[in-house]
């Protein structure tokens, strides 16, 4: 049964590839990658069924054992089995590494999976025949909750793009640096990338340009950059220019004792944006203060109220206009 669940999971991938593969059109103007993710979660289910069926048929061996036969017959095809389960885990695994599929990959934790549950079935023969043990419903039990716990990590790893996760780190880097690395790029902000298919991703970043900059001049950096984006890493990237000073000397004092203030307020969190206004009787300073996204939003009020009493502390004539923001980006743990 296990088996013959594993010819509906290739079925099921081979369909779901094909129409992840489909190009856009009117009414999917992003193509159809997400198909791929809902073929995985269905292989998932699948597991879990498998793994629930073992579960009930275990379990009735427990409470009512049943005479079990010895055949090396048996033995040796189960082995063949293992040996062709783990190798088609192996391939299926690098293969969905090589081309980014979700469906591959589950395809090759389900058939680890089987590779347990055939081991275990080895492993109650072998005790049966040399120990007089009959585990066959104790070792069925133990396996079958392995196997439903492999599936519910597939199903959780296929609705994670789905719902919506944060930004892997490495990926946040790779496409800062490579928009930062433009002459003209003073620094970027506020990365966030859609997924719509392992193959297919759009992003958008604020990039920080000087303010004494030609906005012509700015916007064709900008447009370089976005086209040179898709074609060296495959993003559909959109970016949003931000003028920042970087002459006036006042401002930058000012930024920069802010910057030192958040830092030693708290040093995962950062500012961008920051402008200033100089009036005669008040200094607004007007930024984003950036918070790590598991942090309360009463945690994030508090840090922003400290921060000003400290700003003003420094310069009794400032005013802070602060946005308070967060990051899309996945902690490093």
């Amino acid at each position: 049964f296990n088996n013959l669940s594993d010819a509906a999971s290739s079925i099921i991938g081979f369909i779901g590839v094909r129409m992840a593969g489909k190009p856009a059109d009117s009414d999917h103007p992003f193509g159809h990658g997400r198909i791929e993710y809902i073929s995985a979660f269905i292989v998932a289910f699948l597991v879990i069924q498998v793994g629930f069926s073992l579960f009930k048929t275990s379990l009735g061996k427990v409470l009512h054992p049943e005479e079990v036969y010895f055949k090396w017959i048996s033995v040796l095809i189960l082995l063949i089995s293992v040996g062709v389960k783990f190798w088609l885990s192996l391939f299926n695994r690098k293969l969905g590494s090589r081309i980014n599929s979700k469906v591959m990959e589950a395809t090759a934790a389900d058939a680890m999976g089987d590779v347990m549950t055939t081991s275990a079935a080895i492993l109650s023969l072998l005790a049966l025949k040399y120990l007089n043990w009959n585990i066959d419903g104790i070792v069925g039990l133990a396996v079958s909750v392995a196997v439903m716990y492999g599936g519910l990590n597939i199903a959780k790893d296929t609705l994670a793009p789905l719902i919506g996760e944060a930004i892997e780190p490495e990926v946040y880097e790779e496409i800062s640096n490579f928009v930062e690395g433009y002459e003209g790029i003073l620094g970027t902000h506020d990365l966030i990338v859609h997924n719509y298919g392992p193959s297919h991703s759009m992003a958008s970043i604020h990039a920080e340009v000087p303010s004494n900059y030609d906005p012509e001049y700015s916007h064709e950096i900008i447009d370089r950059i976005e086209r040179e984006a898709m074609e060296q890493l495959g993003i559909s990237l959109t970016i949003h220019m931000d003028p920042v000073e970087t002459r006036n000397e006042e401002v930058l004092q000012a930024k920069h004792e802010t910057e030192k203030a958040v830092e030693a307020l708290d040093p995962r969190c950062s500012i961008h944006d920051f402008r200033m206004v100089n009036g005669e009787k008040q200094i607004n300073l007007i930024f984003d203060f950036v918070i790590p996204r598991e942090y309360s939003e009463e945690k994030g009020n508090e840090l922003t109220l400290t921060l000003m009493d400290r700003l003003q502390h420094h310069n009794p004539k400032y005013q802070c206009v602060i946005t308070l923001d967060r990051s899309y980006v996945e902690e490093q743990r």
